[in-house]
């Protein structure tokens, strides 16, 4: 190896260890008394993508505030490990409207079948929202399983579950590009914050 290979390796181990200690600071963070900063941690982990993080996101969704355990199940999502598959199907049983939404979210992003069946009881949510995103992950999922359920979920009383329904219909039947669902194309239908 020449000196400008050195270097080049040297760069690449210091940006790696500068986000393996981030990764350490957002994880210690999750456990802060205060509500603002342990937020701040769930999601800044999902940006940062690094797998040590799932552990610690897993029982962040068990955090007594919403705007923390929200958070933590869509950076599950973009973590994209099958660890968090089985938690995040329980918090789409949750009481936290906000909550179930992004246990959908995470659950479509990871795109594990195993997601199916819950995710196509949560197109009986009592809230809207939380149908929308369950249809959108079924989309993203692309189970044709879910076929029957999001043919119903296009009579949806709500506009936005009727749109997410068709989309996710589309894209299991092949009809539209399934790269949507991927890259740089729009992911789950936005949500304001709680």
């Amino acid at each position: 190896m020449d000196g400008e290979d050195l270097a080049g390796l040297d760069g690449k181990y210091v940006e790696i260890e500068a986000r393996r200690r981030r990764t350490r600071e957002f994880i210690n963070r999750l456990k802060s008394p205060n509500l603002d900063t342990r937020w701040r941690a769930a999601e800044a982990l999902g940006i940062v993508g690094d797998q040590t993080a799932v552990q610690p996101l897993i029982e962040a969704l068990d955090d007594p505030f919403v705007e923390v355990s929200w958070l933590a199940a869509k950076s599950l999502g973009s973590l994209g490990d099958s660890r968090a598959v089985e938690p995040l199907i329980r918090a789409l049983k949750s009481d936290e409207k906000w909550l179930r939404i992004g246990a959908a979210i995470g659950l479509g992003k990871i795109r594990d079948k195993k997601a199916v069946g819950p995710l196509i009881d949560a197109l009986h949510d009592k809230r809207a929202p939380v149908r929308k995103h369950a249809a959108w992950a079924l989309g993203a999922i692309g189970d044709e399983r879910a076929i029957g359920a999001l043919t119903v979920a296009r009579s949806d009383p709500d506009e936005k579950v009727r749109q997410a329904a068709k989309l996710a219909l589309r894209l299991i039947s092949g009809s539209e590009n399934s790269d949507e669902m991927q890259g740089d194309a729009p992911g789950p239908p936005s949500v304001p914050e709680p």
